[in-house]
């Protein structure tokens, strides 16, 4: 049996360059576009990762006002709390006017002084910001369409960020595997992921580790687990490099597989292929949600929503979030584009027996569909 600190000692950082500034301005000249061809004066970005995208600063969102307003006409303000502005000086990387406002004064009037015509909100953004916006005798739409448009469209340094990401990820799905032993609790492999993403030089985001009965169940159960043999086991982990996210699913046993799990294991395989093979530019994300969900139909499970089956949407989009656009879900009929990444991970869930789910990151060409690391190829070959 492999001990976790050993195969921890065996993990070093990985290296890949950050988005440049000069990446970070085009975004801004390209939102600027298509705010002038929508009849947009300007767009607030509020401390989301939509800020983040546009300007390299990521701000914890509070109880305060805080982030940047993007003018059609070339402008760039950041708003701060005046108390925060030394260290955000140190933090910009895109040049910027500064408009700043202390803790007695009403932060939502710097913003109508700076906008003569309609401003699009960022939508990540609370409501109650917003309202306050809304109701400052400015013309507010949201500017979510323009933003998820350019944001769904990974560049090659983009791209780049997210393979080595998904690489140290799949390196530490591998270790998992490799370290389980009988009794092991899910706590220990939850703080094995926890410390290996670190190790790697990546911000640790989640982990869920499921064993038995409880990986029946998508997002997890409450209570701790201990690993014995003839369990299914679940592991989806997924860490953080320059912002941008890994997500990874493995399903395997532990020990000798029943018939019943190596059906139940199959049956997923093949719904995840269909879904891949379902995904060419041009097509409708609905289209591979479809194409998965009716694999397992045809396999007996569902229909739609139902259990036993795949009782979620089959994927989501990848990036500066864990979870964005596009969705790969009935209902969504945006077209898959080249850039675009998203997961397919079409869930099978057996209520009080278990369930399997393997979930990879692919990325769009002009070609299809590819992968970012190679899906699990067997039950018994999780890993190649």
């Amino acid at each position: 049996m492999t001990d976790y600190d050993t195969l921890l000692a065996g993990f070093r950082p990985v290296d890949v360059p950050a988005i440049p500034s000069a990446e970070l301005s085009g975004r801004l000249d390209t939102l600027r576009h298509a705010m002038r061809a929508g009849g947009l004066d300007a767009v607030w970005l509020d401390a989301t990762s939509s800020l983040t995208y546009y300007t390299g600063l990521a701000l914890h969102a509070s109880e305060r006002l805080h982030g940047a307003l993007v003018g059609a006409d070339g402008s760039l303000t950041y708003v701060t709390p005046n108390f925060e502005r030394p260290k955000l000086e140190t933090m910009i990387r895109i040049p910027g006017a500064i408009a700043v406002w202390e803790e007695d004064e009403d932060p939502f009037a710097l913003i109508p002084a700076r906008v003569s015509g309609r401003i699009g909100l960022d939508p990540g953004m609370s409501f109650g910001f917003a309202n306050r916006l809304m109701a400052a005798n400015l013309s507010v739409t949201s500017a979510g369409p323009l933003i998820a448009a350019q944001r769904r469209i990974k560049s090659a340094t983009e791209l780049a960020i997210l393979q080595t990401a998904m690489d140290a990820s799949h390196a530490v799905q591998k270790a998992v595997h490799t370290g389980l032993r009988p009794g092991v609790t899910t706590g220990e492999v939850a703080a094995f992921v926890t410390a290996a993403h670190q190790a790697l030089g990546l911000r640790h985001v989640f982990v869920a580790v499921q064993f038995g009965e409880a990986t029946a169940y998508p997002h997890g159960v409450p209570y701790e687990q201990s690993l014995k043999d003839g369990d299914m086991v679940l592991v989806d982990l997924g860490g953080n490099l320059h912002g941008y996210h890994s997500d990874i699913t493995r399903s395997y046993v532990f020990g000798t597989p029943t018939d019943r799990q190596r059906h139940l294991w199959d049956c997923e395989y093949r719904a995840q292929m269909a879904g891949f093979a379902a995904a060419r530019p041009g097509v409708a994300c609905a289209d591979v949600d479809a194409a998965a969900r009716d694999s397992l139909v045809a396999d007996g499970f569902g229909p739609g929503y139902a259990v036993p089956g795949l009782p979620h949407r089959t994927g989501h989009g990848l990036g500066l979030d864990l979870h964005e656009e596009p969705w790969i879900v009935a209902g969504d009929t945006t077209p898959l584009a080249p850039g675009m990444c998203f997961s397919i991970e079409p869930m099978l869930c057996v209520y009080g027996e278990c369930g399997v789910r393997l979930e990879d990151i692919a990325y769009m060409t002009e070609e299809g569909p590819r992968w970012f690391c190679a899906p699990s190829a067997s039950l018994d070959r999780p890993f190649e």
